[in-house]
């Protein structure tokens, strides 16, 4: 069955774009494709078409963790657990105290409170 249509973008919302793009773009290692006041856009991953945006919401709210709340979390691959979750330390994330999935995956949360996941396999 052909495609209805073409997955392209995850957009986050957040209360600083530029901030939290620096932050992905720093653990990614993608470019920003485009930004403004409101957005910021990084490209790179799965052939240069899959991007992460950023955008712009007054009032934002980060989810909790462990909450049931959260809408939404992003997973990466990393090559060595340990050493990327030092680096992810190191440029701005939180390792939440409750960790499940016994050892197979860190979650973390960016600098704006959003969750995320790395796993061995990059």
């Amino acid at each position: 069955m052909p495609a209805l249509a073409e997955f392209t973008t995850v957009v986050i919302d957040c209360a600083d774009p530029a901030a939290l793009a620096e932050f992905y773009r720093k653990a990614t290692g993608w470019d920003i494709t485009y930004s403004d006041q409101d957005y910021v856009f990084l490209g790179g991953g799965a052939g240069g078409r899959t991007q992460i945006a950023f955008q712009r919401v007054e009032g934002y709210q980060a989810p909790g963790w462990p909450d049931a709340r959260k809408h939404m979390h992003l997973d990466f691959a990393v090559a060595d657990l340990e050493s990327a979750a030092a680096e992810l330390l190191a440029i701005g994330a939180a390792k939440p105290e409750f960790q499940p999935g016994e050892g197979k995956w860190v979650v973390f949360t960016d600098p704006e409170g959003h969750p995320f996941c790395i796993a061995a396999g990059g």
